[in-house]
């Protein structure tokens, strides 16, 4: 490339000194050189504009070429999964002709597979994600055409916004297919040539072995943030989580509220059926408990049959009325041989003077508030008790 740039500029150098040769040539000159002059400046700012379009055309590619190199060397240097994929997306998503970018990794245990976008809504990435041949055999690549009898009846701009064909190239990893790259795009008669096959699956040949990494590494990370018994986060997990919940609460003046509660008489319940039937119980009592928190709360173990629910953008009152769920899934049946058993919790809102140590201690200090009061019921932080159950 600095070859070609070089050879570029000599030749416009030339160009120019040949051009003041034939300025000064034209002014001693009679009409009829002049009009032969005339037609010489003419070809040479003609083969000057192609000279600089090329020069353009060549600067271009310089610079899409040292943007894929960065982008190639974040892949293979981060081992955040989301960053990877981003990357691996934007990347894609820049080739000539894509409007849009998908990637499905399917999941090993037969659970929802994950997929990651760029320019394509949640409904548009489910309806076409790729997940290769029918008959499951590996395809190179894979291309799609689309076609909507509805839109051919309809004016032009109406079609705008659809995705009309695509191309999918699969991930490579260490042992087996991670999943498949795709690009969309929207633009009617766009098909994807054999370069646009190469250049993709270059991408993906960089991209796959950085998802798998990255992959491992959030997997290693989600085993060691679980509880081992009850498949809850651990409490060092909460710890972080509720440190971090709480300074963007604090950033961006959000609510949060947190619940802490425990198992009443669970000591005795050990003592009554063994530690063995004991840890079945609060295995149990954690399935349940993971059954009706919703999907952006964090619920975890902290510690013995203790408890805590971090509720992100939530009041007092959603962690009253959460907490009330949790007793009622929790306590409406047995819990194996432990029987039935019942919830004592402590609530807490966020306040600006608030530190996640304090946080957790207020919280913390209304569960045992709770259990003096008589035990299978919620008390506030903030007022003496809500009530009971």
């Amino acid at each position: 490339m600095t070859t070609l740039l070089t050879g570029i500029s000599v030749g416009l150098g030339a160009l120019v000194v040949l051009l003041l040769a034939l300025l000064v040539i034209r002014w001693r000159s009679d009409r009829k050189t002049d009009e032969r002059v005339a037609e010489v400046v003419q070809s040479l700012n003609s083969r000057m504009d192609e000279l600089g379009r090329e020069l353009q055309g060549a600067l271009d590619r310089a610079e899409e070429e040292g943007r894929r190199s960065r982008i190639f060397g974040e892949l293979a240097g981060s081992i955040d999964l989301d960053e990877v994929l981003s990357r691996a997306l934007e990347a894609a998503g820049a080739l000539d002709g894509a409007d849009a970018a998908l990637v499905m990794l399917p999941d090993a245990q037969g659970g929802k597979p994950l997929v990651a976008t760029l320019g394509l809504s949640v409904e548009e990435a489910e309806r076409h994600a790729i997940t290769g041949p029918p008959d499951g055999r590996l395809a190179r690549a894979i291309t799609m055409a689309y076609t909507y009898p509805e839109l051919e009846r309809q004016a032009a701009q109406a079609d705008e916004g659809t995705i009309h064909s695509g191309l999918a190239v699969p991930l490579p990893g260490e042992s087996e297919t991670l999943g498949y790259l795709t690009v969309f795009t929207r633009a009617k008669g766009v098909t994807f040539s054999d370069d646009d096959v190469r250049q993709l699956e270059t991408l993906a040949l960089r991209a796959g072995p950085a998802i798998e990494n990255a992959r491992r590494f959030r997997e290693a990370r989600q085993l060691a943030d679980l509880d081992a018994l009850t498949g809850l986060h651990n409490r060092r997990f909460f710890h972080e989580t509720l440190a971090r919940e709480s300074a963007r609460a604090h950033r961006y003046e959000r609510k949060l509220a947190l619940i802490v509660f425990d198992l009443d008489d669970f000591k005795e319940v050990n003592d009554r059926v063994g530690h063995l039937a004991g840890d079945a119980a609060l295995a149990e009592a954690a399935e349940r408990v993971r059954d009706v928190v919703r999907t952006s709360d964090i619920a975890c173990r902290v510690g013995g049959d203790e408890f805590a629910v971090i509720l992100p953008e939530s009041s007092l009152d959603d962690a009253d009325q959460l907490y009330r769920r949790i007793l009622n899934a929790v306590s409406a049946r047995p819990l194996g041989q432990a029987g039935k058993l019942y919830l004592s919790a402590g609530v807490a809102e966020l306040r600006p003077e608030d530190d996640p140590t304090s946080f957790f201690k207020r919280a913390d200090d209304a569960l045992y508030r709770a259990k003096e009061a008589g035990k299978g019921r919620v008390v506030a932080a903030t007022v003496p008790r809500l009530g009971p159950a």
